[in-house]
């Protein structure tokens, strides 16, 4: 299993340099599991690690209802942010940098503490959490045409690509991140709305998940990293000339355009 597992770290890491994309993995390997997809996203992480990348968060993805049932799981998935990933508020990406993306508006949440699972909760997340920031999640898939199940998206690292972030840094004390809204604009048209209460209920309680989810493969949330947990709506096409914002109330906004 472990050249099979470093065979497809190397397909999806030609996949994602050549912007070919490639068939479903659970079409090539029919007995791939869940816990083999992690490792091949551990060993694509290694890989880029040594090329002297650095990990600046993590990433929870299928956080909402609808997409656990349109993949057939009942649990999220995650991913790594690495330093490379960052876009700042108001930036330019090319659309040359991604097979087919979508995007995604989340709260994201800077860890003022480390967290360790196995027994991490929603209490801990919240008296962790240093800030939250208004982020658009890019997402693309190293997939062919998003024909993609659990073990495919998990294996190619959450489906990430690249994360946007606002510059408000906002104190959680007294603000219900449950009930706050989002509202999520392309060109200036109003495309999505959603709360807080989309991604788990809660942002922490995906969080929480994630701290205990990674004490499977004995990794920590660390102080300082960023972590988005889930979109507070259905992910959006986009394609070049679009210029795509999210307006979080009193969490702030944050844009970006696609040239």
């Amino acid at each position: 299993m472990n050249t099979t597992i470093e065979s497809i770290a190397e397909t999806l890491l030609e996949a994602e340099k050549s912007k070919n994309a490639v068939p479903p993995l659970t079409a090539q390997y029919e007995n791939l599991n869940v816990t083999d997809a992690y490792n091949v996203q551990l060993e694509v992480l290694k890989r880029k690690l040594e090329q002297g990348r650095t990990v600046i968060g993590k990433k929870v993805g299928l956080t909402s209802v609808a997409m656990q049932k349109m993949l057939g799981v009942d649990e999220p998935d995650y991913g790594h942010l690495l330093d490379d990933m960052k876009v700042p508020n108001g930036g330019t990406v090319k659309m040359s940098n991604f097979l087919s993306p979508k995007i995604e508006a989340e709260i994201g949440f800077v860890l003022g503490e480390d967290l360790k699972g196995p027994n991490v909760t929603f209490l801990d997340v919240l008296m962790a959490t240093k800030y939250v920031v208004p982020t658009l999640e890019i997402i693309d898939s190293r997939i062919a045409d998003w024909k993609i199940g659990l073990v495919d998206t998990v294996a190619d690292n959450g489906s990430s690509a690249m994360v946007v972030v606002g510059d408000q840094m906002t104190d959680i004390t007294g603000i219900d991140l449950r009930s706050v809204g989002m509202t999520f604009f392309k060109s200036n048209e109003i495309i999505a709305t959603g709360s807080g209460a989309a991604a788990l209920g809660h942002p922490a309680h995906a969080i929480a998940w994630l701290a205990n989810k990674l004490h499977e493969f004995e990794i920590t949330l660390k102080a300082g990293e960023l972590i988005l947990p889930g979109a507070l709506s259905a992910a959006i096409p986009v394609q070049e000339g679009d210029r795509v914002s999210a307006q979080f109330g009193p969490v702030g906004s944050v844009s970006v355009t696609f040239e």
